[in-house]
């Protein structure tokens, strides 16, 4: 495998397959593979991983651990993503601040968790024991919600960050997520990602939304929004220099060299230079 340094990268999708095979010269420095299309399975997808991961690391990024759920973490589940991790060697694994699996039946969507005394509690034990069945470190998300619960008692980013003090935990923030939740819901981000220990940010998320007229949809399916653009940059002086900085992009998905322009304009905002102070909320577009 080439030694690339792992900075600047783009999620793996099945669409880009068939010019990736082709072992063209990209900007990419590595890729974020979603650990589920790729656990359990000896088909395609994993001979394109295995033939990706040849030139290329890799982190491996799920949306099936669940562990917001109040059913313990599926040790089948578990199981096979240890296999993947053994097998393809990535340099991080995370998952979602979240819940969509109870009872055996597994939900497609991702469901926010409340933020209360007794769901950290739950929440840090089921980390713990991923992290001790994995003998690694993982990093969690954070995602979007399109409604709070009445019983939280503190917000979602004071909550990550008693994951971190509790479990050792890494973050990986989703900037884009952090944006529209604030939009929605009406915060400021700025006090958000202030509030993540910057010890602990692991890697970030950039993606595109949808605006609905009346709220912002996550959707993965536009470019990167000015306003997201301009809250990165904002933060640049706050996110540790070598943390890896990811697109993904999962509707519409374009042709890969599209891909590789989105992930350039992350490279010039990095290279324009490190911010020397975090500019107060008046000055951002939200």
């Amino acid at each position: 495998m080439e030694n690339k340094s792992p900075k600047f990268g783009v999620g793996l999708r099945r669409e880009h397959y068939p010019y990736l095979m082709e072992k063209p010269n990209t900007d990419i420095d590595w890729f974020e593979v979603i650990s589920e299309n790729y656990m359990n399975t000896e088909g395609r997808p994993m001979s394109v991983l295995e033939s990706i991961r040849k030139d290329y690391p890799i982190t491996c990024h799920g949306v099936g651990m669940s562990l917001g759920s109040s059913n313990d973490i599926d040790p089948n589940y578990l199981k096979d993503l240890k296999l993947l991790i053994d097998r393809v060697d990535p340099f991080l694994v995370s998952d979602h601040l979240a819940w969509n699996h109870f009872n055996g039946i597994r939900l497609h969507e991702l469901i926010p968790v409340p933020y209360h005394e007794e769901c950290l509690e739950v929440i840090t034990n089921h980390i713990d024991h991923v992290q001790n069945e994995l003998k690694r470190q993982i990093a969690i998300e954070n995602i979007i919600a399109y409604f709070n619960y009445k019983s939280s008692t503190m917000k979602e980013c004071e909550f990550l960050n008693l994951l971190t003090q509790k479990t050792g935990c890494l973050i990986l923030l989703d900037i884009n997520n952090v944006y529209v939740n604030a939009k929605n819901f009406q915060f400021n981000p700025v006090d958000f990602i202030k509030t993540i220990p910057k010890k602990s940010i692991a890697q970030i998320h950039l993606a595109g939304f949808t605006d609905m007229g009346n709220f912002l949809f996550d959707t993965h399916a536009e470019p990167v929004h000015p306003e997201v653009w301009n809250l990165l940059e904002t933060f640049l002086d706050y996110i540790p220099e070598n943390v890896p900085i990811m697109i993904e992009w999962d509707e519409n998905v374009p042709e890969f060299q599209q891909l590789e322009d989105e992930l350039n304009k992350v490279r010039k905002i990095v290279k324009k230079g490190i911010k020397n102070e975090v500019r107060e909320p008046s000055e951002l577009i939200y």
